[in-house]
């Protein structure tokens, strides 16, 4: 376990980052819900806040006073144990509390924290600690994207920060690295942080295979839409082909054709896409269908986990073929917490890697995320496997 100062170091940074991610905003974009996936960046602030004031202060720190009565009603997620909340679809609805009432509360929770471990060292509760950091870096990176939706969906598409750098371009040649079939170790393995869904490490056998050590790019998806990939059925999915017709996709979410030129709507503002980029911003379907048109295939998570050293990750969030399962001796922690990975273990793909709007200190090789297949809000790429 991290020491006590150096964890509190850690809590202390990773809190002040969420706020430094909210200094562009105007008060008036904290409250904005377009869809039930997004959550206004009000509600990521008292969530992240909440979930130290639930899990650590409200038993742990003595004569500690809930800052309102009222917060873990509006700021708990999906916690079924800790008791009744906000219908997620309804969180763009609290215009109260203020967001500077918002900011009073983490105020008050970080003080007490820091309060309760300058004094308290008992491991349990560090490792309570160390979740409730993560978790924050969690929604740090939901809270950056979900900006990007709401300032995206605007008519006026306003710019969030002229200095953010959402597409870091992959200078290496192209090429493919070839994989021996054989027995690999998979999961986390170490005693290092890392979620209950990485555990436990096992064995996996892997056929021969070759996979790219580049990110497919922009331009690749834009030959997939000249060659009308959009348009023919057999490159997709039944249920991926029903979404593609129900909701007229015909481009990566963000993407706007102006004057027969690219354009997409980033962090910086509208801009021509770099045709270089690692493409972002599709969903698994898309994934798919433009494997299946270059003849190949996404990688199984545990490809992708036995190739990662051979190449750099951490730009775009990586769709996988595999479904979000429980490993072997995968078991649920007691309590609330054992909510937090494994009831969403159905009809979702694995991503790996990590993304622009990832936080540091917060992905590794065994990192497991996990989304629907339609959803496309996150930065979310592929890398092609044969």
């Amino acid at each position: 376990m991290i020491l006590t100062d150096s964890l509190l170091d850690f809590f202390l940074e990773t809190r002040k980052h969420t706020e430094t991610i909210c200094d562009p905003l105007e008060i008036e974009d904290y409250v904005v819900q377009p869809v039930v996936d997004v959550s206004p960046p009000k509600w990521h602030l008292g969530h992240t806040t909440w979930f130290f004031e639930e899990f650590i202060l409200r038993d742990h720190a003595e004569a500690y006073q809930l800052f309102d009565d009222d917060f873990s009603f509006v700021f708990n997620s999906y916690y079924e144990t800790v008791g009744k909340r906000v219908v997620r679809a309804d969180r763009g609805n609290l215009s109260r509390p203020s967001v500077q009432k918002v900011y009073e509360y983490r105020a008050h929770v970080t003080s007490a924290i820091r309060d309760l471990f300058g004094k308290n060292q008992d491991p349990a509760l560090l490792e309570l600690l160390e979740i409730g950091i993560h978790h924050e870096k969690q929604h740090q990176e939901l809270l950056l994207t979900d900006i990007k939706y709401i300032l995206g969906n605007n008519p006026l598409l306003p710019i969030y920060s002229s200095n953010f750098v959402e597409h870091p371009i992959e200078t290496h040649q192209q090429d493919w690295v070839s994989i021996e079939a054989g027995i690999y170790e998979i999961g986390h393995d170490s005693d290092a942080f890392c979620y209950d869904n990485e555990l436990g490490s096992h064995k996996v056998y892997l056929h021969a295979y070759q996979i790219a050590n580049k990110l497919v790019t922009n331009q690749d998806f834009i030959d997939f839409i000249a060659a009308e990939g959009y348009q023919k059925f057999n490159l997709w999915h039944a249920e991926g082909w029903d979404w593609v017709t129900q909701n007229k996709i015909t481009a990566p979410l963000y993407w706007h054709q102006i004057d027969g030129v690219w354009h997409h709507y980033t962090l910086k503002g509208l801009t021509k896409v770099n045709l270089h980029a690692p493409l972002t911003h599709i969903s698994y379907f898309e994934a798919f269908a433009f494997a299946q048109w270059k003849g190949c295939r996404l990688p199984t998570e545990f490809e992708w986990e036995a190739a990662q050293q051979f190449f750099p990750w951490g730009i775009r969030w990586e769709w996988t073929e595999s479904a979000y399962l429980p490993y072997p001796g995968y078991q649920k922690a007691e309590g609330a917490l054992g909510e937090y990975n494994g009831k969403f273990m159905v009809n979702q793909k694995v991503l790996r890697g990590g993304s622009v709007a990832t936080s540091t200190r917060h992905t590794r090789p065994t990192y497991r995320n996990f989304f629907q297949t339609n959803l496309r809000w996150q930065f979310t790429g592929l890398r092609l496997v044969k």
